[in-house]
C-alpha cells in the first residue's frame, strides 16, 4: 500500500478556498489535470455518495470517483476512485483538509491518499501523486484566484 501525504501555505484565505473545493463537480475549475466534470444520475455534488466523472486534460481517459465525507466544520472531502481511466489504481483513497492560518490570511493545505498500483512502479506512482497531481493542484488552486 503506497501512502502519500502532500502539504502546503495557500495565500488564500480558507473561506476562499473552501468554497471553491467542496464543489465536488468542480475539479476542472482549479486543476489542470481535470476538464469536463459532471455529477452521474444529476445528483447533489455536495451529496455523500455522488459520483464525479471528469476527463483528464491529456485526453487520455476518464476517471470515476465518489464522494465519501465532506464537513464544512472541519473543511474535509474524502473521496474515493472507482474509475483511473488509464491510472493503474487500486483501492485508491484520499482526503483533503484544510485549516485557517489567522495572523496570516492563509490557508494551510494538507492532501492524503492511500492506494495500491497494478503495474508495479509504485515509487513512480507516489512520487506522481504527492508531485504531479497534489502539489501541482495546490499550486494550479492558488493561482485560480489571481
Amino acid at each position: 500500500m503506497i501512502k502519500v501525504c502532500s502539504t502546503t501555505i495557500i495565500n488564500v484565505p480558507l473561506a476562499d478556498i473552501w468554497t471553491k473545493v467542496k464543489d465536488f463537480n468542480g475539479l476542472p475549475n482549479w486543476h489542470p489535470a481535470a476538464t469536463d466534470s459532471r455529477i452521474e444520475e444529476s445528483r447533489n455534488p455536495g451529496e455523500v455518495g455522488c459520483v464525479r466523472n471528469f476527463a483528464l486534460s491529456d485526453g487520455s481517459g476518464r476517471i470515476r470517483e465518489t464522494l465519501l465525507r465532506i464537513s464544512d466544520l472541519q473543511k474535509t472531502l474524502t473521496y474515493n476512485m472507482l474509475s483511473g481511466g488509464p491510472l493503474p489504481f487500486v483501492d485508491y483513497i484520499s482526503t483533503m483538509s484544510f485549516e485557517e492560518i489567522t495572523n496570516q490570511n492563509q490557508t494551510f493545505a494538507k492532501w492524503t491518499a492511500e492506494f495500491s498500483v497494478s503495474d508495479g512502479q509504485e515509487s513512480h506512482w507516489e512520487n506522481f501523486v504527492a508531485n504531479d497531481v497534489f502539489l501541482g493542484g495546490f499550486k494550479a488552486l492558488e493561482e485560480s484566484f489571481s
